[in-house]
């Protein structure tokens, strides 16, 4: 049986973003219990209940480890069930958390090649021991089998873009599909789950891919794509920043996903900005009525 944790449903930033005064973030801090808060990204996983990976290191992962109680230390005076990390970009909010794990304590790190190349070109992740924590090479549409965890992932390839420390002046909005942003199919041989935490466009291949799965954790950062310029929070669009949003029809979310057979659909790394994180607002109901879920720290799926 697959276990799923769901760490952290936010975009970077988190909710409430430190520096945000918006009135969803102060709702958020008041403890309002229609704004639950919600830290950056992450879900972890297993086949057996005992051994965990964990998709995306995010800033907040020790905050995430120490308030999920499948992920404590179990044996000993230093363990811990996380057999390794999986990650499927080279984002801030996807990367950060490795450091937080450089107690000299073996686990085994996956990533393609670019995002490889990202941590290899900073001396600040040499923190991690290679000689605890091997760095393997994932390559699009090869299955790995994660033992003893007891299932296997196969990365695919997801359009979107560098990271934005890694912006090119002539053109840092760019769309790629060359292995810097990816997604994880997830199976034990029964069940299969997709995780796909950034996403900028739906193509024919991913509709395939999605097409009949388990369950789904898509990216759901914007609900429209100007949300944060109308908000006044920011001047990049959602496109601008390699996301789809989820209301903008006939490119959104909820119209890509539409035709499509999916057991459970459920929305993760969500910004700050987006009315959905509410649970009394019109767009929380309106992506329930459309059959999706909204990710919140401590979800679980069993599967």
């Amino acid at each position: 049986m697959l276990e799923i944790v769901v760490l952290g449903a936010g975009a970077g930033g988190g909710f409430p973003q430190w520096n945000s005064n918006a009135p969803a973030c102060r709702r958020a801090r008041a403890g309002d219990p229609a704004a639950l808060s919600r830290t950056q990204a992450s879900i972890a996983v297993s086949g057996d209940g005992q051994h965990w990976y964990v998709l995306n290191a995010s800033p907040d992962l020790r905050t995430q480890i120490n308030q999920t109680p499948d992920m404590f230390p179990r044996e000993g005076l230093r363990s811990t069930p996380i057999s390794g990390v999986v990650l499927t970009s080279g984002e801030i909010d996807a990367i950060t958390g490795l450091l937080t794990l450089r107690e000299r304590q073996h686990f085994n790190l996956y990533a393609t090649q670019p995002v490889l190349d990202q941590l290899n070109a900073n001396p600040i992740f040499n923190a991690l021991d290679r000689t605890l924590v091997p760095r393997h090479v994932m390559q699009p549409e090869h299955p790995i089998a994660l033992m003893p965890a007891g299932f296997s992932i196969t990365p695919f390839i997801v359009p979107g873009k560098v990271p934005l420390y890694a912006e090119k002046a002539e053109n840092p909005a760019e769309i790629m599909s060359n292995g810097e942003n990816i997604g994880l199919e997830i199976t034990d041989g029964h069940a299969r789950a997709l995780f796909i935490p950034g996403c900028a466009m739906m193509t024919d291949a991913l509709r395939n891919r999605i097409n009949g799965a388990d369950v789904v954790f898509f990216d759901g950062t914007l609900w429209t794509d100007d949300e944060m310029i109308h908000a006044g929070l920011g001047s990049k669009t959602g496109h601008r920043m390699g996301h789809m949003s989820i209301a903008d029809a006939p490119d959104g979310t909820i119209a890509a996903f539409r035709p499509l057979h999916v057991k459970r659909k459920i929305l993760i790394h969500i910004n700050n900005s987006n009315p959905i994180l509410l649970a009394d607002s019109p767009e929380r109901r309106a992506v329930e009525q459309a059959g999706w879920d909204v990710a919140f720290d401590g979800m679980k799926v069993s599967l």
